[in-house]
């Protein structure tokens, strides 16, 4: 949590704690130099030797804000030093250095993520830094999770438990949810790295991969390329959440196929008893519950009251059934051109997937499939 703003900490030459203070022979020195150059002027003289007697420059401290400060295997002193002075913890490198060669402990310092302030005195980076107090656990999600399975994830590997992210999920404002997320974390939990710290809650920690999708839409002007293709920024979101459950191991340009496929079902105005019905397995699995490659017809008509069953249900479902990373959500902001109304996975282990314009060749992939299945049961 940030601390309150305040007015930027003055920059004091050789500032540092007390019990590390020096002697006076320095001030005599000065003192005496500048007796001798009373034609320079007694403001310039004092700033010029300042700077050459009195030591690197450094904050009082304590500083302000929430700094992410990164120390990477083999980092010394000095860059460490580098790193914090370009990120504006520490006044300059050399201070942060003098403040290290002081504690014994220095040579400890962990790898890893740090929670710091803005301005601070180089002796107390350094003193929590060696404690570790405030040394963070990077996380990684994978793109096409469900709310569901991230809770789980984070109950499993942080301190929180699952009925704190539930509770949590309750509070949408609290998120930072957008209103098109109808008060709804699904889809908007954004896919990535994060480093969550010893105090985070499960709100700062969902607020934090919502703020993370916030950015990310932004990025990609989602809203408006969303209105530009006739649709809102929930649908958009939706289909992107098929196309990554659907293609997460194909490339961009396949995934844009898929795309197509979707925006050509939804479109489509022939009489085809299809017309409408987008027949995603994903969106079935999302109501089951379960990920299966192939569905059956009884699984398919297990769930036949879902407004998630594709298969039983025209148009799209309700909401994002999982998390897209930017390559699907541009996808669908993107479709690649063409006539395609099918496509299928030929290949479970390489993900070769294929596209068809008509029934006839949908049943020839459908065929190529069965072979594939006929020697690999195990994946099927």
């Amino acid at each position: 949590m940030s601390d309150e703003h305040a007015a930027p900490s003055p920059v004091v030459p050789g500032g540092r704690r007390r019990r590390r203070g020096s002697g006076c022979l320095p001030i005599l020195v000065v003192l005496a130099i500048v007796a001798g150059l009373g034609y320079l002027g007694v403001t310039r003289g004092i700033d010029e030797l300042r700077d050459r007697f009195g030591g690197a420059e450094d904050y009082p401290g304590p500083g302000s804000g929430s700094v992410s400060f990164e120390v990477f295997g083999g980092n010394s002193l000095s860059t460490m030093g580098q790193n914090l002075e370009a990120l504006g913890v520490v006044a300059s490198s050399e201070a942060f250095v003098e403040a290290a060669k002081e504690e014994p402990r220095s040579s400890g310092i962990q790898q890893g993520f740090y929670r710091l302030r803005s301005e601070m005195a180089a002796a107390d980076v350094v003193d929590l830094l060696v404690s570790g107090d405030t040394r963070g656990t990077q996380y990684t999600f994978l793109p096409g999770k469900t709310v569901d399975e991230i809770v789980e994830l984070l109950a499993r590997d942080t301190k929180l438990s699952r009925r704190d992210f539930e509770a949590a999920l309750k509070d949408p404002d609290a998120l930072g949810l957008p209103p098109e997320a109808e008060g709804s974390a699904e889809g908007y939990l954004f896919p990535g790295s994060y480093v969550f710290f010893g105090d985070s809650t499960a709100t700062s920690i969902l607020r934090d991969m919502v703020a993370r999708w916030r950015s990310a839409a932004d990025d990609m002007d989602l809203d408006a390329r969303a209105a530009k293709l006739g649709y809102t920024t929930r649908q958009v979101m939706t289909i992107a959440s098929m196309v990554q459950a659907e293609g997460s191991l194909l490339s961009k340009g396949d995934r844009r196929k898929i795309a197509r496929v979707i925006y050509n079902r939804l479109e489509q105005v022939s009489p085809n008893p299809s017309a409408g019905f987008l027949q995603i397995d994903a969106t079935v699995n999302y109501a089951l519950g379960e990920k299966v490659a192939r569905l059956t017809i009884a699984q398919i008509d297990s769930v036949a009251d879902s407004p998630y069953n594709t298969y039983r249900t025209k148009g799209l479902p309700p909401g994002p059934i999982a998390a897209p990373d930017s390559t699907s959500i541009d996808a669908a902001l993107a479709p690649a051109d063409g006539d395609w109304f099918f496509y299928v996975t030929v290949n479970l282990r390489t993900a070769e997937t294929k596209f068809a314009k008509t029934p006839a060749e949908f049943s020839q992939l459908e065929a190529e499939f069965d072979e594939y299945c006929a020697t690999q049961s195990d994946r099927c």
